[in-house]
């Protein structure tokens, strides 16, 4: 064990890089535009409910951080592993909503660590063509699939055989509808929630009205595009 410390601190990659203050603050500020054009990215790309401003924030501090880091560590072996001992201890307990949000903190974390490194060209050639990559998916809208269900929510006396009583109708104006739920929200009331598909020429207006005018309905409702609130 003693050789190998002994091999380690004579191997060249420990000698620690000598970083100007210069150096530091052209590292930190280059990281925190382009990770600051990288959240812009984010922003004008985001489609749904869960954009966080919260999140935004972190892109950008995330890339600072990390190139501070970087400069911190340099080329010294024994602080990376000291790093990677004290980061073990951390807990990270929030959970990301979308995947595509995990790709942009890597995305950040890429930026700072080139920063950091002094890799400044290609940070900023890596951020451009990111940019242009994110925002090509996103006009193009490529990978999207034509999504026309919808949720119906209803709300119906306890005991009723729900099960039967919007069969016509569904089979009139439905092409595919599925149960999800049924649980009981109150002493005499029933919520019910199917996954419907309406017909090309069923308003989806119309629809519920013909749904609440079915005897034992107290209330309906429809929710779209549910794809994009996570339901």
């Amino acid at each position: 064990m003693d050789e190998l410390i002994r091999q380690l601190g004579q191997y060249p990659g420990t000698a620690t890089a000598t970083v100007s203050m210069a150096q530091t603050v052209v590292a930190v500020l280059l990281s925190f535009l382009l990770a600051l054009i990288t959240a812009f990215v984010y922003k004008a790309t985001h489609t749904g409910t869960s954009y966080s401003q919260s999140f935004f924030h972190t892109l950008v501090i995330m890339a600072v951080v990390v190139s501070l880091i970087m400069i911190i560590i340099g080329s010294n072996i024994a602080r990376a592993f000291s790093l990677v001992g004290a980061l073990s201890i951390i807990r990270f307990r929030s959970a990301i909503k979308e995947s595509r949000d995990v790709a942009f903190i890597f995305l950040t974390m890429a930026i700072g660590m080139a920063c950091g490194t002094q890799f400044y060209d290609v940070a900023i050639v890596f951020t451009v063509l990111m940019a242009g990559i994110v925002f090509l998916l996103s006009k193009l809208n490529l990978g999207a699939k034509d999504l026309s269900e919808v949720m119906l929510t209803v709300q119906v006396r306890k005991g009723l055989d729900y099960e039967n009583v919007f069969g016509d109708l569904f089979y009139r104006d439905l092409r595919s509808f599925a149960l999800l739920s049924a649980e009981s929200v109150a002493d005499q009331a029933l919520e019910i929630v199917y996954t419907i598909a309406l017909k090309p020429k069923v308003a989806q207006r119309d629809f519920l009205d013909a749904v609440q005018e079915v005897d034992g309905c107290e209330r309906a409702s429809l929710v779209t595009g549910a794809q994009n609130i996570g339901v």
